[in-house]
């Protein structure tokens, strides 16, 4: 009985791989390297369908010495910019060359989101730094002698501190929520005595701001497995952000529903829905939302104090709990958050 053949043995490798001879051309490839590179690729010189120069280079240098090589392949699958590393190979006890394909695009995006976090916290800090260095060098300076000048001064450098300790704290608390995301909770918590003690923390802002609040919950108590710290971080930014941005409406709706089956999660659950009655949010920022350091209204946002992570913290918080965050709004109208989690009878 003889052996499987080259295009069986590349049919079993679970990434796209070709077979090069030492004419340089292609006599073998998998079905994942023929849908990466084309039906048609068996038989034609691998310059006219790899043209890459560092590919192209590393394919005849090995086939020149036999060495391995990596280069890299880049190309677009149509929805996005994709990378490969591709290593060549000679076989041994032959006279072909393995070439395959890894793709590295998460990588690659994984390494593009740290540089953008970092580029958006150096940009953050450097604002209310910027600020902090010019109103010394004035009181050091031009203003040591004016007690209006240091008072008035000091007030707008203890606000861009109080700016700069929001975010730092903010990155801890996103930091720790992302690294305990696979961990779930167990703790049982009160849910409702949750969003009381929430609300009653936030009545002077919501008062200060000229909003009433309407809490709707069912008279049992509603107990769902948690992080009560976690949860009462969730329902703090959602319901002060409702306040914040929303308050011209002059109202801010909790509505608590216990459902035996809820169509998102397909099991027990329990809905949060707060909902103001603002300007709304334009849904072309809806997507978007839960990016860190995205904002709907970047001016207002840092006005009122916001770092653009606590929708982000938010989301993170959710998953956490195997939950689910929808958002929903129309100009003009409000705009509703609704964070849907597994109640006590759940499983999974």
């Amino acid at each position: 009985m003889s052996g499987p053949s080259i295009a069986d043995m590349l049919a079993a490798v679970p990434i796209p791989a070709l077979v090069v001879d030492l004419g340089e051309r292609i006599i073998a490839a998998n079905a994942d390297a023929r849908t990466l590179l084309g039906q048609q690729i068996v038989g034609r010189h691998f310059t006219t369908i790899l043209r890459q120069p560092d590919l192209a280079e590393a394919i005849e240098a090995t086939l020149r010495d036999l060495r391995p090589r990596q280069a890299r392949y880049l190309t677009n699958d149509g929805a996005q910019d994709a990378s490969f590393d591709v290593y060549c190979r000679m076989v041994p006890q032959s006279r072909v060359m393995l070439v395959s394909f890894q793709d590295v695009t998460h990588l690659e995006q994984a390494g593009q989101m740290r540089r953008d976090f970092v580029a958006n916290v150096s940009h953050e800090l450097r604002t209310p730094l910027t600020a902090l260095i010019g109103f010394i060098e004035t009181l050091r300076g031009a203003a040591s002698d004016d007690a209006a000048a240091r008072d008035r001064f000091l007030a707008i450098m203890q606000d861009e501190a109080g700016r700069m300790n929001r975010l730092v704290g903010d990155l801890l608390s996103l930091s720790r929520v992302e690294g305990e995301e696979r961990v779930r909770p167990r703790e049982e918590v009160d849910l409702s005595g949750q969003l009381g003690s929430v609300l009653n923390s936030l009545r002077p802002l919501a008062e200060e701001a000229g909003v009433a609040f309407w809490f709707d919950k069912p008279e049992a108590a509603v107990i769902i497995p948690g992080d009560a710290d976690q949860l009462r971080q969730v329902f703090t930014n959602l319901i002060e952000n409702a306040i914040k941005y929303g308050g011209s409406g002059g109202a801010v709706n909790v509505i608590v529903t216990v459902s035996e089956r809820d169509p998102t999660l397909r099991a027990p659950a329990v809905r949060v829905q707060v909902i103001d009655r603002g300007p709304g949010i334009d849904p072309m920022h809806l997507p978007r939302l839960t990016e860190r350091f995205y904002r709907a209204d970047s001016h207002r946002s840092r006005q009122l104090g916001g770092t653009g992570l606590g929708l982000a913290i938010v989301k993170h918080i959710v998953n956490r709990h195997r939950g689910r965050l929808r958002v929903e709004s129309t100009l003009g109208e409000g705009a509703t958050f609704t964070v849907i989690l597994p109640s006590a009878g759940a499983s999974g």
